[in-house]
């Protein structure tokens, strides 16, 4: 056997147990969307993905670590739907709503799968630990992506510039917190129209006389800074 062929195996070695690593993040990750976090165990995991218990464990090493990947996987997968086609629209109000339209659309399909940030809080509002931290942290970088987009809408003349950007960000939140309760929990026929037109009436609050209309081209300008 040649060197090289010796040296290959512990590479082919590492890419299976990523591979591995991945599969089971992934059966977690659903798994969890449907139950919760806290209803996540080794054993469950093990179970779907037809591996052993201990098969599981040597990859996580705690049903901790497990939920924290979950977490961590989900706001990948959000970043990559919602976040970053945003960015191919203009500055101002064209990105915001394009942020909001990527949400909604991501949001109608949780409304049957659940989604892992509003039960997550639910679960892990009162209990400090790392799991919890990892929440907080993935849904920070997204309220500041939200922040960051309404206050580029102001510096481009979109939205006033005594408009309260918390408030308006406070509120676009509330929109889907408010969507996922009615149509998911007391399944409100509508809901999700509901929500869309909340959101407009939330721009036109304090949108200027020269804030691009829906669907109207803008200029672009300069883009946004990915936040990791």
């Amino acid at each position: 056997m040649t060197a090289t062929a010796v040296s290959a195996k512990p590479v082919r070695a590492a890419q299976k147990g990523q591979q591995t690593k991945a599969i089971i993040v992934d059966a977690a990750l659903a798994l969890a969307a449907q139950i919760g976090l806290e209803g996540l165990s080794i054993g469950a995991v093990a179970e779907i993905t037809k591996m052993s218990k201990s098969g599981v464990f040597a990859h996580f090493g705690s049903r901790e670590e497990l939920q924290i990947s979950v977490v961590r996987e989900y706001h990948a997968r959000f970043e990559q739907e919602v976040f970053f086609p945003a960015l191919e629209a203009p500055r101002g109000l064209p990105r915001l709503r394009a942020m909001f339209a990527n949400w909604m659309k991501r949001t109608s399909t949780e409304i049957d799968s659940g989604c892992i940030y509003i039960s997550g809080a639910s679960e892990f509002d009162d209990r400090p630990g790392p799991v919890r931290d990892a929440l907080v942290e993935s849904v920070s970088i997204w309220q500041a992506a939200v922040l960051r987009a309404i206050v580029q809408a102001q510096s481009e003349g979109h939205l006033r510039a005594d408009a309260d950007e918390r408030q308006v960000a406070f509120e676009i939140h509330g929109l889907i917190l408010a969507l996922h309760y009615e149509a998911r929990f007391l399944q409100v026929p509508g809901s999700i129209g509901r929500a869309k037109v909340g959101f407009d009436n939330i721009l036109a609050r304090s949108a200027t006389p020269d804030a691009p209309k829906a669907g109207a081209a803008a200029p672009a300008g300069r883009r946004l800074k990915t936040v990791r």
